[in-house]
């Protein structure tokens, strides 16, 4: 028997139907961001020890340190975005490339970044594999955003900071959303849904949430 009593041999329309459930359970209910994360499979993301446990709703542990999180929590930071087929979003930490993956699917052009080149790298060539040619994925220091490529109609931050970062805000676009987890790695953190306003910014508290702290610089992996 599997975790949660779930058989080994479950087929996979019954286990896309489990992890759908799960979703919807945990307050998952834009039916765009549902139809995103059923047509991406959280199998290819995840390799190694950890595979078998693709499925559940839990972070799990990848290359360089990272992690990949949990279902319901991309899900619902995504759908925190409130993602037009027109926009621009601005991803900071690729990680296994999960997230990236959901978002191409909704908006039209996706940038991602990390500090780790290996996870860019691997990150890449999953989008190769999926098709995904609307995700452009480079190695950067994401606290400082892209201003290359800015302003952004969205921006979503998969590392915990103990503020917004002043330069992603700044590269928010007037009536842009921005998704950040923010506190201090060691203590709670709390999902902050950032909307740019004419005269300024709203911030509007989400969840409770647990995430890796969003490091300076670039890594020498």
């Amino acid at each position: 028997m599997m975790e949660h009593g779930t058989p080994e041999n479950e087929s996979a329309a019954e286990r896309k139907m489990r992890f759908l459930f799960a979703l919807r359970s945990k307050g998952v209910t834009d039916a765009r961001v549902l139809s995103a994360m059923e047509r991406v499979d959280r199998g290819q993301f995840v390799r190694g020890l950890f595979a078998e446990r693709a499925y559940e709703d839990m972070p799990l542990p990848i290359a360089c340190g990272q992690t990949i999180s949990q279902p319901s929590v991309v899900a619902l930071m995504t759908q925190a975005l409130n993602l037009s087929p027109r926009d621009t979003v601005l991803e900071v930490g690729t990680g296994s490339g999960y997230q990236a993956a959901i978002l191409a699917h909704l908006a039209r052009r996706v940038y991602t970044v990390d500090r780790h080149r290996r996870l860019v790298r691997e990150a890449q060539e999953l989008f190769r594999d999926m098709g995904l040619v609307n995700i452009v994925a480079m190695t950067a220091d994401g606290s400082y955003g892209l201003p290359d490529q800015a302003p952004f109609d969205r921006i979503i931050v998969t590392a915990a900071a103990e503020d917004p970062p002043g330069p992603l805000l700044a590269q928010l676009k007037t009536g842009g959303i921005m998704v950040v987890p923010v506190g201090q790695s060691d203590t709670v953190q709390h999902l902050i849904k950032v909307t740019r306003l004419e005269s300024g910014y709203d911030y509007e508290e989400l969840r409770p949430v647990r995430f890796v702290p969003l490091v300076e610089g670039i890594s020498a992996d």
